[in-house]
């Protein structure tokens, strides 16, 4: 009995092979991974199965009761003799697999094809194997939400079939005394040894997934590795400045010979073999990646399609993928290769994949860039609201001057000039020194201060090192206005304003205060939030200030306003410093 067990197992190994190549076909491997099958399929899958079960037949042991002989390669059987054999395997696996349909459908096949080999076993094998179709079917409805079929599973049904082609045997073939005598020699050998093929043949599909699963999985993570090695540079737009860094990157990550990055006209990166004749702003000339632009499909080339009119360049063949935004195909990604031969797929799909992960980041930089534009049209926006409301003001001054004080008024007209050229100044650009800005700020108070007569003071605590800072332009003389405004100018004498700037570590703080009537609870925590109506004027200065800030810097950069009523008010904010100026 063991002999025959061994035997048996020794013949298994061609099962295995055949097993092995199945999982090759793709609608195979479909029903491998989905467990479904569409009715298209079914007959392919069918006869497959049904196919796998005859070669188990074949490769059987032909079996003679009565004289305990056998004979390998089952061809053709006399009266008395029957088959060891593991035609069950494939029965089993096609319902495990494909349900009871599929199953039934194999096991008429490799049952007919039994049936007609003969032997006084031949319409019990037969019976059994369809048998056999139909309970594996049964099992497959039971674990039909599991992912894949157990090992368990299988070798207990690839038993209990066997067992059952056993008992058939045993009521059908006759005469009785010699089924029984092939029952006692086989029966225990055909079941573990069916019993085995099953599961092992389970155990080939699991891992043949395993290991898919696992290149996939690696292949999935080094294009996210790429993607994030890449980002910094893509995200800057599809340049020679951000290409060139993203090809090097790829061809030291990637096993190809070298790597290309276009835009629709023209080579804007190359790295790898042929540095020397690839030349980087050079017009595309290759067929295929102008039909990878035209069509934004990845096209695998080979010579003809690559050829770049050089004689004895090494490269003969490339992967071209689109590199889009949106549905619009903007440049390709190549990877190119000195074999002939096509590029392996696991190769091809870490293109598709990459492609689309670097088209990604290219919508990720129109969506910055378009962001930063929209950023900079409400800045400036928002200083363009910033207008000196004190112009008439400043004007009637001047001219009461005139009379009475010429040289005050030419003094006053140099200080109105001044300011309203860094208004203008500040309406186009983003950012100005500390320095200028408190220029601008003291040419203000210069003409409010007269306006004041004597009841105006200012003071100033400036840390010299803090000038060349960088800040928005007309951020502090809002703020200085909205001090004397709502502040200070209800006073009858001894106003006074002290301006501070003072660096600290990575920051400048920079402080306006007043000695004002101050405002209450309710008016300070709306102020800065938003334009607030009152008598003297609408709130925007604050309000735009407090938003440039935010917008150019953090939140943590916001107005920080600390006031009691009859006791003033305190205006405050930090300036982050860059780590260029901070040196």
């Amino acid at each position: 009995m063991w002999e025959l067990i061994l035997v048996m197992l020794e013949g298994l190994g061609i099962i295995v092979t055949v097993a092995f190549v199945m999982t090759r076909f793709k609608f195979i491997r479909h029903l491998i991974e989905k467990r479904e099958i569409s009715t298209r399929n079914q007959v392919s899958v069918i006869l497959m199965f049904g196919f796998f079960g005859i070669i188990g037949t074949y490769t059987g042991l032909t079996v003679n009761p009565d004289q305990a002989t056998y004979i390998r390669w089952a061809v053709d059987l006399g009266e008395g003799e029957a088959i060891a054999n593991s035609r069950v395997i494939g029965v089993v696996v096609a319902g495990l697999l494909g349900g009871w349909k599929v199953g039934i459908g194999a096991g008429l096949i490799a049952g007919v094809h039994r049936y007609f080999l003969g032997g006084f076993t031949g319409i019990a094998c037969g019976l059994s194997t369809i048998i056999a179709g139909a309970m594996a079917g049964y099992f497959y409805k039971k674990n039909k939400n599991n992912r894949i079929i157990s090992l368990q599973t299988a070798l207990i049904v690839g038993m209990l079939a066997e067992a059952v082609q056993m008992g058939i045997i045993l009521l059908v073939a006759r005469p009785f005394d010699q089924s029984l005598r092939l029952v006692e020699s086989i029966g225990i050998p055909m079941i573990v040894a069916n019993g085995i093929g099953a599961a092992i043949f389970i155990l080939i599909i699991r891992n043949v997934i395993h290991e898919e699963e696992k290149m996939g999985s690696m292949q999935a993570q080094k294009a996210l590795k790429l993607a994030d090695l890449t980002l910094k540079y893509l995200r800057k737009g599809l340049t020679s400045q951000s290409a060139q860094p993203t090809c090097q990157i790829l061809l030291k990550e990637v096993n190809v010979d070298a790597v290309s990055i276009t835009n629709k006209e023209k080579i804007i990166a190359y790295v790898g073999i042929g540095e020397d004749h690839h030349l980087i702003n050079e017009d595309i000339k290759t067929i295929a990646t102008k039909r990878v632009l035209k069509e934004g499909q990845l096209v695998i080339a080979g010579p003809d399609e690559i050829h770049c009119g050089v004689e004895n360049c090494k490269l003969h063949s490339a992967i071209i993928s689109p590199l889009k935004i949106k549905d619009e195909t903007i440049g390709t990604l190549k990877f190119y290769f000195k074999s002939e031969k096509d590029p392996s797929p696991t190769t091809i799909e870490l293109s598709k994949g990459l492609s689309t992960l670097l088209s990604h980041q290219l919508e990720l930089s129109e969506v910055d860039r378009h962001l930063e534009l929209a950023k900079q049209a409400e800045i400036k926006a928002l200083q363009a609201q910033v207008s000196p409301h004190f112009l008439f003001n400043a004007l009637n001054t001047i001219v009461a001057l005139v009379r009475t004080d010429p040289l005050k008024a030419r003094k006053l007209l140099i200080s109105l000039s001044h300011f309203f050229r860094q208004n203008l100044a500040g309406t186009t650009a983003t950012e100005t020194t500390l320095e200028e800005e408190l220029k601008h700020v003291k040419s203000y108070l210069e003409i409010e201060e007269t306006r004041f007569s004597d009841r105006l003071t200012v003071q100033y605590v400036i840390d010299e090192e803090a000038l060349p800072i960088q800040i928005p332009p007309m951020t502090l003389q809002p703020i200085v206005e909205n001090a004397i405004k709502h502040g200070v100018k209800q006073l009858h004498s001894n106003s006074r304003i002290l301006i501070q700037i003072k660096k600290d570590k990575g920051a400048v703080l920079l402080s306006i205060k007043d000695n004002g009537k101050g405002m209450n609870k309710k008016r300070l925590k709306e102020l800065g939030k938003e334009g607030l109506e009152s008598v003297t004027g609408t709130g925007i200065g604050l309000y735009n200030v407090n938003r440039r800030l935010e917008m150019m810097y953090t939140a943590e950069s916001r107005l920080r306003v600390d006031s009691k009523e009859g006791e003033g008010t305190t205006v405050s904010f930090y300036i982050p410093i860059k780590k260029e100026e901070n040196k």
